[in-house]
């Protein structure tokens, strides 16, 4: 059961790897569209893309054209729509903590047994209603969201020759300036949370690791508007699990000392 559940969360992680290259690389070089032709375009453009757009479109009008204040606010909108799914994740990580110990002695109870071993923690999991995959949740939810920003923002003419600081939106960051800025903040938000994660499910612990560099190498070559999405995404998630992670822990200590 864990080594499907560790083989399942790899398989899941080189999908949306390839599925994130595969989208970078079939993107059409100069090719805008105007927001009202995606409603002629495929399902996806009509369906998603275009909403994505359109609201991207509204913001900027209530922000007095500022596209980057726009993903700012789409950004939080988003996170703030998934953060159910976000807490869903974090109580299911601390019923996996809880679940430890029992764990163990199944596994030193069956340690010639492996199947048996897999069958006794799945009867576990079951009996505490734990979802080992419920971690990989807000990721799923996430990615969907991504890929209609990506192509919200490279086929909108006004987001990809706007500027900041003199970065252009619609083109790689220069000087790896968002790239690292993106990686860093995946990486400090990766290692608020690495601890409870890696605790209820090991192969976590490598995919939290690796993350920070996949966003910097597809960073590279996305728009800048991208990786300034991510940046925003992280805060937001680095705030979001100060409350979550860190503080809940250190008052759980406070009152494990207390007593």
């Amino acid at each position: 059961m864990l080594f499907r559940n560790s083989k399942r969360k790899w398989l899941l992680v080189i999908g949306l790897i390839m599925l994130v290259g595969l989208l970078a690389g079939c993107a059409p070089v100069n090719h805008t569209v105007d927001t009202e032709d995606l409603t002629e375009g495929n399902f996806w453009e009509k369906n998603v893309v275009y909403y994505f757009a359109i609201t991207l479109d509204t913001f900027a009008d209530w922000m007095g054209g500022s596209y980057v204040l726009a993903i700012l606010l789409l950004t939080i909108v988003v996170r703030t729509l998934i953060l159910p799914l976000t807490i869903k994740q974090y109580r299911s990580s601390k019923a996996m903590q809880a679940l430890q110990p029992q764990m163990a002695e199944i596994k030193k109870k069956y340690k010639d047994n492996p199947q048996k071993q897999q069958e006794e923690t799945m009867k576990l999991f079951q009996t505490h209603q734990v979802n080992p995959m419920a971690g990989c949740l807000p990721l799923i939810v996430q990615m969907p969201v991504f890929i209609a920003l990506y192509n919200a923002i490279y086929w909108n003419q006004d987001i990809r020759t706007e500027k900041l600081f003199g970065i252009v939106l619609g083109e790689p960051s220069p000087w790896y300036f968002l790239p690292v800025l993106a990686a860093a903040t995946t990486f400090i938000q990766s290692k608020m949370m690495q601890k409870t994660q890696t605790q209820a499910a090991p192969g976590m612990g490598i995919i939290l690791t690796i993350f920070p560099v996949l966003i910097f190498v597809m960073s590279l070559s996305f728009p800048a508007a991208l990786p300034m999405y991510w940046v925003f995404s992280n805060i937001y998630t680095i705030v979001q699990n100060y409350f979550l992670y860190v503080r809940s822990s250190d008052k759980g200590k406070k009152e494990v000392l207390a007593k």
